[in-house]
């Protein structure tokens, strides 16, 4: 157990299980691993990305933050920091990061760094969630930095703005766009790992779903329902034909975080399994063992998650994908009949139901809570 340095205990508020020596690896996503995995196992990889620190803004970052900011201590927002001690304590991340509360209505957190991780919540966020949501949160950032995500999160954003200043360069952009696109894959995976951080710290579903439910809908949870929400993630992926699961991908590529009611229904997959249970049963992979993971076994488990989501998507782009995958007959006909539902070809059945219409395009919010 350690302590703060007032000398009062940093244990949890409330009883909350506490998983000693935990390795990231036993919530990352598949995906979201496999990188990790290979990315740690290269010789000299952490001696580069601290030599692009030069490069990138984090100095500047930081003594903004220290500058304009709250930091959160014993004497600053000790509800918060309260949290966030705990946070640690529960996942055994040893070092607690510094966290600053910033002026900003539009709830939104993130942890960045690459010498050391800072967390940054945002006045928005703080108004809008109740204590076991933001604890959540809080927990959520803690993953982040247990698995070394403020490092490419630095990166990203580093990569973001520096397409924009080459946008005019013949081909320039189209390269740099080209990574952004496969980091943002990379951070869409890497979200649902830390909403599994988060859950293992909070220990509260209901509240993790709660906070989701407010960042998709503000603070009006009297008008909103858990269940309601979650049949919004099935009807999302089900609903519609082809032209909307071009749309769907379209509508994803730009962003830095899955859609919330995506997040959501992950999450609660993931707190009805049997890793999150083995977990909470004390049984999962220590952080002394992550120097013996097999980079191959790493890629494997991410590939047979991605052949098990599209086996069982709703989607209609993936169910055709199936049939090819099958060698199914007649795809000229299925094709048709996918792309455009409701029409009847000769001798067989009519199409199923119209397009669902969900409106435009989400903007793509930087929220990382």
């Amino acid at each position: 157990m350690t302590e703060s340095p007032d000398g009062s205990a940093n244990v949890p508020s409330r009883d909350r299980r506490r998983f000693p020596g935990i390795s990231s690896r036993s919530y990352e996503h598949p995906a979201d691993r496999s990188a990790l995995v290979a990315l740690r196992k290269l010789s000299g990889f952490d001696t580069v990305f601290k030599t692009l620190s030069g490069l990138l803004p984090e100095r500047s970052l930081r003594l903004l933050f220290l500058s304009d900011s709250v930091r959160v201590s014993d004497q600053q927002f000790t509800h918060l920091n309260d949290m966030l001690r705990d946070a640690c304590y529960i996942l055994d991340l040893e070092k607690v990061p510094p966290m600053y509360v910033n002026q900003d209505p539009q709830p939104n957190a993130m942890c960045i760094g690459l010498d050391e991780p800072i967390i940054v919540v945002t006045t928005g966020l703080v108004e809008l969630l109740d204590e076991e949501e933001m604890r959540a949160v809080v927990g959520h950032e803690v993953g982040h930095a247990l698995s070394g995500h403020a490092v490419y999160r630095t990166i990203l954003l580093f990569l973001t703005n520096l397409a924009m200043k080459v946008a005019w360069i013949p081909l320039g952009n189209v390269a740099i766009m080209a990574i952004v696109t496969a980091l943002r894959e990379w951070f869409r995976k890497s979200e649902l790992s830390a909403d599994r951080a988060g859950l293992l710290v909070g220990q509260d579903l209901q509240a993790s779903m709660r906070g989701l439910m407010k960042l998709a809908g503000g603070n009006h949870l009297h008008e909103m329902n858990v269940d309601a929400f979650l049949k919004q993630a099935d009807e999302y992926e089900s609903g519609g034909d082809l032209r909307d699961s071009v749309l769907k991908i379209l509508n994803l590529l730009p962003r830095s975080h899955p859609f919330t009611t995506v997040r959501a229904a992950e999450l609660k997959k993931w707190a009805a399994s049997r890793d999150y249970q083995r977990i909470m049963d004390g049984h999962y992979p220590r952080r002394d063992e992550d120097g013996d993971t097999s980079v191959s076994d790493s890629f494997r488990d991410s590939a047979a998650h991605y052949a098990d989501s599209v086996r069982n998507s709703k989607d209609p782009l993936m169910g055709l994908v199936r049939d090819i995958a099958g060698g199914a007959g007649d795809l000229g006909g299925k094709l048709r009949d996918t792309v455009f539902r409701g029409g009847s070809r000769p001798g067989g059945a009519n199409g199923t139901g119209g397009a669902n219409g969900t409106g435009g395009a989400d903007r793509d919010r930087p929220d990382d809570a």
